[in-house]
């Protein structure tokens, strides 16, 4: 009996903490959630619904690290942005609710390194709950960004992840297609 209770404890435990990094179910489709945000010119950000475009390219990056990965994917954003003008570009930088201690001297090193106001006007930082706010997303790792398609009743139309490469944007035109902006 004491073995059984350990298991269906054991079994609990895993649940709970499964649940916070799985995928959506399958079917569900991914939905951005409603969070709130300032831009590194400060000016605050309630998304998705403040996304200012039908749809808007959204990099989610966890570490500074990940720039790279985000730059790989211009020349895909500025091609699709050529077809599609009305499609905005978000970077948003997402960190721990606990971060938020830090947030003045995180978010001015973000600052001084942006020199450019109009890529410090579309920078939003997040200092969020990363586990309901990946779960939401269907992200399942912060080892590389995360890149949606999102509208701002934050339906996610398209998703990829990590640094650009051929084949990654399959799908893209489809998603854009759809929208007729």
């Amino acid at each position: 009996m004491r073995t059984l209770k350990c298991v269906l404890a054991f079994a609990i435990v895993a649940m709970a903490f499964g649940a916070a990094t799985m995928a959506p179910s399958e079917g569900a489709a991914p939905v951005f959630p409603n969070e709130t945000g300032q831009n590194l010119n400060g000016k605050t950000f309630n998304l998705p619904a403040d996304f200012q475009a039908p749809a808007s390219f959204v990099f989610i990056a966890y570490v500074r690290g990940q720039q790279s990965q985000v730059d790989s994917w211009k020349g895909v954003v500025a091609d699709a942005r050529k077809r599609y003008p009305a499609i905005g570009e978000y970077e948003v930088p997402t960190l721990s609710r606990g971060n938020s201690l830090f947030r003045g001297f995180i978010d001015g090193g973000m600052r001084n390194g942006i020199q450019d106001p109009a890529v410090r006007a579309v920078t939003i930082t997040l200092y969020i709950d990363k586990r309901a706010f990946n779960s939401s997303l269907g992200i399942t790792s912060e080892d590389d960004i995360a890149v949606l398609l999102v509208k701002p009743d934050g339906t996610v139309l398209w998703r990829s992840s990590g640094a650009y490469a051929d084949g990654k944007s399959a799908g893209l035109d489809a998603a854009l297609k759809a929208l007729n902006p």
